[in-house]
């Protein structure tokens, strides 16, 4: 998602009216000192430049120390506002007089907005929808009165289909009193709500299974009144169900004779939960007795106070085969024990294992046995200090806590397995259990967070990259664009024209970084064509050859009948050559680098264990080396810009960072592969291309400049970087074009009413304040649909081409470019 918000308005902005009144004053006192002669009008001229050199000096001071802020142009850079932009959660914002300052990306969808023009307040978009018009109205009459508010409300889509939606509002004080503008935050809950559904249901279907179970179940408040029974037990006991929870059954109303006074009499145990076997009889509401045995748990309070109860009653009738169901029962729970998905054991208050279940013994495996061949806990961890965290736990659960915090741990052997353990005390436990523990097995858990964290380092990194470099293209166009200027006046022969070719030639290395940067940001142009691997490499291994020196030892094993596969061949020519080199510089002594090509199915992606590898068919690559491999600890960082293990001066640290850029720009995977001192691996999975029955044609590339490059017509020039736009209007000049310069769309709109039938061609940056290159575009098209565009921009053409209506006609010129770019670009196209 993009950091640039579809709306921002809030920037401050000057007064017109002010400017205006501001010009009129100065344009008053010139006519009025026209009027003098000049002995008398010039102490006035001195005054007036005096004051004026006043006023200057204290802007500067004032500016210096803060009095005076200049506003920034729509917050681009700002923190605050990247983070709005790009969050999943739909965000508006509305000045005092609810007219709209900030909406970002997700609102926009979220209230179904055609593009930033369509964008509607909160309370437009749901106006007509009866279902949410009350949860609005509640919500503005609490901006009003200065309040935060949420609200759910279900809500019927133009579509017919019904979504969830949590809207909340609150009113934010702009710095400098301002004003108060007011924050709607905008939702899609459907899918949580749905869950919360299905939640329900299944709790639903808990307490039917637990009301028709083959055994009586009620719970009880400390002072006797039953607040649920199942329906076994109220079958059992003829009991109306409506009756139970609304206090009007006690403990007194199914026991029969002292059987309450029994239960009441259970020893206290201040501060547990005990559980007694109680034999007595139940009675029916038509007064008929049922022997019956109770299962009763009672927590006790910390002063001896009778808190709730859980008790499980069994019919011991005369009519119920006692022996029976209780040794069905024993293997329903044995079953049930054993095919949870949580692994359960007993500990003693040592740590030694009495009983386990079968997700248990999975998890930890014969790991369980410690030196001595005894089964202990211990033995199944990792560390010591998980060892140490694990004791202290069992040891206060066997101290009798009844809030021990979960331990997490890491289990040995390979793969990086690891766990969290919950511990509970044993009351009343014998043959030495001290404490039980559940243990989920939480390593899945771990590598997606992991993975997640790193995807969004990398993405943030690579956002910054992009940003960097798309500034710097400016730059280098700047710079390289007056290098050409300065070198078309100066002879071979004279002393600067060496000086001047140096600074152009550190400019085009210059721009080979940026070009870096932006490969691995994923925002460099790409030439995608369709390419067999094999002959690529084959062409390549001369080049290769010589890259790895005589130390070195390259070979090249192909797959059979490789798939077809589309990228930009330069861009994949690089990243095999950035891998090669890469393995080369980690053999100093010497060894071999081996390339791997073959195919790989769907059906055998999974068979590679590579974490977020969707299944499909894929043509891989596989750059092997024998070197030293790379530690752990740096591998999750290789691919980092700047980021590298070379001495200082001996690398830029972009490489790798490139190869992820190109792989992941061209729909493929990259892996990278060690352990130590067993060598490294690179592994690239590229998506296999299948040919449709007519390939689009792509334009045939220029063989060589045409000798003529002047040529005539009008040509408007729209960028707002002013040395960048200078220089493209002198080198199209000097070529015999008429220019039109403009400073933003706004202006190039405006210069259009001017010269419009003229212009013959259009120039324009993609990226611009006010109103960028696509949207400049879709207005000019209202008006001439015939009109030829040069879009110029430092980002892939890719980048934008999505914002455009499909089957738009234009023209590409990627930065930095030179003067002879420009002018061949703009004779081609006008003469297209």
């Amino acid at each position: 998602m993009s950091a640039e918000p579809p709306i921002d308005r809030s920037g401050r902005s000057g007064s017109v009216g002010l400017v205006v009144l501001l010009a009129a004053a100065l344009v008053g006192a010139a006519l009025a000192l026209s009027f003098l002669n000049g002995e008398a009008a010039q102490p006035w001229i001195l005054a007036l430049l005096a004051g004026l050199s006043v006023i200057g000096v204290f802007a500067l001071f004032a500016g210096a120390v803060g009095l005076i802020q200049f506003a920034s142009r729509g917050g681009r850079d700002d923190l605050g506002g990247a983070i709005a932009a790009t969050s999943d959660e739909g965000v508006l914002v509305t000045d005092s007089g609810g007219r709209i300052v900030f909406a970002n990306e997700a609102y926009l969808d979220l209230t179904r907005a055609d593009g930033p023009a369509g964008a509607r307040t909160v309370e437009r978009v749901f106006a007509g929808n009866a279902d949410v018009a009350e949860a609005i109205y509640r919500l503005s009459q609490a901006a009003r009165g200065g309040k935060r508010a949420s609200e759910e409300a279900r809500v019927t889509l133009p579509d017919g289909r019904g979504a969830w939606f949590r809207i909340g509002v609150r009113p934010v004080e702009r710095k400098g009193g301002r004003g108060v503008e007011t924050i709607w935050t905008l939702d899609d809950v459907t899918r949580e709500r749905e869950r919360h559904e299905n939640v329900f249901q299944e709790l639903q279907h808990a307490v039917d299974f637990l009301d028709h179970a083959p055994a009586g179940f009620f719970a009880a408040r400390g002072d006797g009144a039953i607040v649920y029974m199942n329906a076994t037990l109220a079958g059992w006991l003829d009991q109306d169900l409506t009756q139970v929870g609304a206090g009007a059954l006690t403990l007194g109303d199914v026991l029969a004779g002292d059987g309450a006074a029994l239960v009441a009499a259970v020893p206290p145990k201040p501060g547990a939960i005990a559980t007694e076997i109680i034999d007595v009889d139940l009675k029916t509401r038509g007064g008929r007795s049922l022997p019956a045995r109770l299962l009763h748990a009672v927590a006790w309070a910390v002063d001896g106070t009778p808190g709730a109860s859980r008790t499980l009653v069994l019919d011991r009738g005369p009519g119920a085969d006692v022996s029976e169901p209780l040794r069905a029962a024993e293997v329903r729970f044995a079953r049930f024990f054993n095919n949870t998905p949580l692994a359960i054991a007993t500990v003693d208050a040592r740590g030694g294992v009495e009983r386990t279940n079968a997700p248990f013994a999975k998890l930890f495996g014969e790991r369980l046995k410690d030196a001595s061949g005894d089964r202990s806990i211990y033995a199944g961890l990792a560390g010591e200090r998980d060892r140490a965290a694990l004791e202290a736990a069992i040891a206060a659960a066997a101290g009798g806590a009844g809030d021990v915090a979960p331990v997490d741990v890491t289990l040995p052997g390979d793969g990086g397995r690891s766990a969290r353990l919950f511990v509970t005390r044993v009351d009343d436990a014998e043959g030495g259990e001290a404490a039980v523990v559940y243990a989920l097995d939480t390593t899945d858990q771990r590598a997606l967070e992991a993975q997640f964290a790193q995807s969004q380092k990398m993405q943030a990194v690579g956002q910054l990259a992009g940003g960097v470099a798309h500034d710097f293209n400016n730059v280098l166009t700047a710079i390289i664009g007056y290098s050409d200027l300065l070198l078309a006046n100066h002879r071979p022969t004279d002393p600067s024209f060496q000086d001047i070719m140096q600074i152009k030639q550190n400019a085009n290395r210059a721009a080979s970084l940026v070009r870096q940067l932006l490969a691995f940001s994923r925002r460099q142009t790409l030439r995608p064509q369709v390419i067999v691997l094999g002959d690529v490499l084959a062409e390549l291994r001369m080049l290769l050859g010589r890259l790895v020196g005589e130390k070195v030892k390259l070979e090249l094993v192909h797959g059979r009948d490789l798939w077809p596969v589309k990228a930009d061949l330069n861009q994949f020519e690089q990243v095999i050559i950035n891998l090669v080199v890469n393995a080369r510089d980690a053999m100093v002594d010497g060894g071999t680098v081996t390339i791997r090509t073959r195919n790989v199915t769907a059906a055998e992606v999974s068979a590679f264990g590579h974490r977020g590898l969707p299944p499909a068919d894929y043509v891989m690559i596989d750059v092997d080396d024998t070197g030293s491999g790379i530690p752990e600890e740096i591998l999750d960082k290789i691919f980092e810009p700047f980021f590298s293990t070379k001495e200082v001066g001996k690398g830029t640290g972009l490489g790798l960072s490139t190869v992820y850029g190109i792989v992941k720009q061209t729909d493929g995977y990259v892996f990278a592969l060690s352990e130590p001192g067993e060598g490294a691996t690179f592994r690239i999975f590229l998506p296999r291309h299948v040919a449709t029955e007519v390939e689009e044609a792509k334009p045939a590339a220029i063989a060589a400049a045409p000798q003529d490059m002047t040529g005539r017509g009008t040509v408007l020039l729209v960028e707002d970087e002013d040395a960048v736009r200078a220089f493209g209007a002198r080198a199209l000049a000097s070529r015999g074009y008429d220019v039109i310069e403009a400073r933003s769309g706004v202006e190039a709109l405006e210069q259009m009413e001017k010269h419009g039938s003229a212009v013959e061609l259009v120039v324009s940056d993609v990226v611009m304040p006010e109103m960028d290159g696509p949207s400049l575009l879709r207005e000019l098209r209202k008006k001439q649909p015939d009109l030829k565009i040069i879009f110029v921009s430092g980002y892939a053409e890719d980048a934008f081409k999505k914002n455009l209506p499909d089957g738009e006609s234009f023209a590409f010129l990627p930065k930095p470019f030179t003067l002879k770019q420009l002018v061949q670009a703009v004779k081609d196209t006008m003469g297209a």
